[in-house]
């Protein structure tokens, strides 16, 4: 990752491919996917022996089916994501495992593909080895500890801590490992993720805290996992981590680990929004400007329906002018972004707790477009049709030509399953 992410308040491309054309021939609001952003960030983590890809963050199958041609596996933490991923190419009874589910309960339908599929299990929850040993005794397991404290950008991405769900509590892996034994299950196992954004600090914090379990468990342990939470940078002024140390940090606990073993252990890591973030821009035209006594309001035709990380955790993206009229040096305003839903909270450019901001952007007309950038992770996954608005259409660009991945739905898509009773 280059030292300092740029961002300009003006875009005309993606890629080499224009805004204006994608707009016109896709519709907005449109996400669009830039593959070779993707295939950029799977490079960066060649060091570790798996990088295993958090679908959750954008489980498209054309993004799944690219990551999979770039040489990583999935983690997949819920029945349909176990079979998009069969769908994307990834099978089972491999080693290492291609899909590995991680969660923190089976709901019924999971745990039978699960045990039909022979898929390899992330346990967060001391219950569950009891219901998977039950149904499937002499496998292997993996177990997710929750080391008692954890980091994230913002309380609702923070997943470790005694106010997170998430994990086995560091001080009951004792009580799983009985609980493994008299179920006939092999922890072979262990990963450990604290939440996004994690700071080298806290990582050694966490490499202390897995290595200390790993002891306690003993050789049975053949795979580690850093979990996910490396950052994304969102500003211009941000600072990317520093991969080579985040990997010396993780590679040096393996290895005394190996030592005290004597056998191999496979370091894993577990990138979701690292891999999707940055690849991603929702396209969205400009169809209202109104000034709201001290304040501009750009509204455009997409809405927290279709990105909610500004309303859920007042998350910032970049943004951009694509203008029908080109100006190389457009004066600058202060704005506030919102959509169309009938909503106040429906604004894009807002901090943490609905407080709304202002964003300097270029002079716009109605019709021009705005585009939200690093867009691609947590944003078509997480959107929905409320006030009955379709889900937005989604593009992949790959090998400088654009494809339609998923097209808008349409008024019987949104209705599909609905039944008036007679």
């Amino acid at each position: 990752m280059s030292a300092v992410q740029t961002f300009s308040t003006v875009r005309t491309e993606i890629n080499g491919t224009s805004v204006q054309n994608l707009a016109h021939s896709f519709g907005t609001p449109t996400y669009v996917y830039d593959a070779a952003k993707i295939a950029e960030r799977i490079a960066d983590l060649h060091a570790f022996d798996v990088v295993r890809y958090a679908q959750k963050a954008n489980s498209n199958l054309a993004v799944l089916d690219w990551v999979r041609r770039q040489g990583a596996v999935v983690d997949a933490v819920s029945a349909f994501e176990i079979q998009r991923a069969f769908a994307a190419g990834y099978v089972d009874g491999k080693e290492p495992a291609e899909i590995v589910y991680t969660a923190d309960i089976f709901d019924t339908p999971t745990l039978d593909l699960l045990v039909k599929h022979d898929i390899h299990v992330n346990c967060g929850s001391p219950t569950m080895i009891d219901q998977y040993g039950e149904r499937a005794p002499g496998r292997n397991i993996t177990l997710r500890i929750n080391p008692g404290f954890g980091h994230g950008h913002s309380q609702k991405t923070n997943t470790g801590g005694e106010q997170s769900k998430h994990g086995i509590w560091h001080d009951q892996v004792d009580d799983c490992l009985v609980r493994a034994d008299r179920n006939g299950l092999a922890v072979t196992g262990l990963h450990m993720h604290i939440g996004s954004g994690t700071d080298l600090d806290h990582l050694a914090q966490v490499c202390s805290a897995l290595e200390t379990t790993a002891r306690g468990i003993g050789r049975s342990i053949t795979t580690i996992s850093a979990g996910g939470g490396l950052p994304t940078l969102y500003r211009g002024d941000e600072q990317p981590v520093d991969l080579a140390r985040y990997y010396e940090l993780w590679d040096a606990t393996r290895k005394r680990l190996e030592g005290e073993f004597g056998h191999k252990i496979s370091l894993e890591i577990e990138p979701g929004r690292y891999l999707a973030a940055e690849c991603g821009y929702l396209i969205t035209e400009i169809r209202a400007i109104k000034q709201m006594g001290k304040n501009l309001f750009y509204l455009v035709d997409a809405g927290f329906n279709n990105l909610a990380r500004p309303i859920l955790y007042g998350a910032y993206h970049p943004m951009s002018i694509c203008a029908h009229e080109a100006n190389p040096d457009p004066k600058l305003q202060d704005v506030v972004v919102g959509g169309p839903l009938c909503e106040s909270g429906d604004i894009f450019t807002q901090e943490e707790g609905g407080f709304v901001a202002s964003r300097s952007l270029p002079v716009a007309a109605v019709g021009d477009f705005l585009v939200i950038e690093c867009a691609g992770a947590y944003g078509f996954v997480m959107s929905s049709n409320y006030n009955s608005k379709p889900m937005a259409a989604e593009v992949l660009l790959r090998d400088g030509k654009p494809h339609l991945v998923r097209a808008r739905q349409t008024f019987q898509d949104v209705i599909r399953g609905e039944s008036i009773p007679e």
